[in-house]
């Protein structure tokens, strides 16, 4: 297919997708970027948040955190040290982290403890996002 490009996310424990898509939305440590069919070759860090890819039309979303994004020969690779697809996560468990972040903000007393915090927060928060953003099995 012309207009597509291969997309692999990959962990240290599983293979979590592989597609041919249309788009791929994916957080950068500077920033969001967005690839396309024919993207010229490139590397970035990964922050966290929610990659989001277009298929048929269709967006889907898979929640990562950390790790590289390589863009070469209209494939997009993932090697992240996280990743859930919208469909796999328990708003439940991603809801009770968010409390115990926000709890242990209140009480952080060292500044180690409030960044550490401050990132399990973040995950939680964009775990429940990805979750929210992705209803109906996965897709907007």
């Amino acid at each position: 297919m012309a207009n597509t490009l291969k997309l692999e996310i990959v962990t240290p424990d599983r293979k979590v997708l592989s597609e041919e898509v249309e788009y791929v939305g994916a957080p950068g440590i500077l920033g969001e970027f967005g690839v396309l069919p024919k993207h010229v070759p490139f590397l970035s860090a990964l922050g966290v948040g929610n990659l989001h890819y277009k298929q048929n039309g269709k967006a889907y979303y898979v929640f990562v955190a950390g790790g590289f994004a390589e863009v070469s020969n209209d494939q997009v690779t993932i090697l992240a040290e996280v990743a859930e697809k919208a469909t796999e996560i328990d708003t439940d468990r991603a809801s009770k982290a968010k409390a115990r972040a926000e709890e242990r903000a209140t009480k952080a007393k060292e500044r180690i403890d409030g960044a550490r915090n401050q990132a399990a927060l973040r995950r939680a928060i964009s775990r429940i996002n990805c979750k929210t953003s992705g209803k109906n099995a996965g897709t907007c």
